[in-house]
């Protein structure tokens, strides 16, 4: 009973803008940290082992992490969606991982793999968002 309340007073507290900031920026940053500290463990550990799971499967198989580009506006959305998983995607570029091989038969798998990745985790977000506020 001790655990519900303690989650119970953690909903509430995540209510006040800058707590609330935090949990949206924790989440966005670490797949399911935002459920984690909410008290939702087993959400939390599936979107933490899932999410990052389908990222690095997706770098597998020569997936390309695609760059900000207006001029290009499909390029430009899939960068946005690359860059939804939050430090995932940080890491993969600083250790120079998702050139992408045009030629390579698994390159538009591996960029989906990239992008739902992405997505799937903005979707995370907002359900961690929704808990935060008291919708959940």
């Amino acid at each position: 009973m001790s655990s519900k309340s303690t989650a119970a007073e953690r909903t509430r507290a995540a209510a006040e803008p800058g707590i609330l900031a935090l949990v949206i920026m924790l989440a966005w940053l670490v797949p399911g940290a935002g459920h984690l500290w909410q008290g939702r463990r087993q959400k939390g550990i599936v979107f933490l082992l899932a999410l990052p799971l389908m990222f690095a499967v997706g770098l597998m198989l020569s997936g390309r992490l695609f760059p900000l580009e207006l001029s290009e506006p499909l390029v430009f959305l899939g960068a946005i969606a690359d860059r939804g998983i939050g430090f995932p995607f940080f890491l993969a570029r600083f250790m120079d991982a998702g050139a992408g091989l045009v030629t390579a038969v698994s390159y538009e798998y591996g960029n989906t793999f990239l992008m739902t990745a992405g997505l799937l985790n903005l979707l995370v977000i907002l359900d961690a968002y929704d808990i935060a506020v008291g919708r959940k």
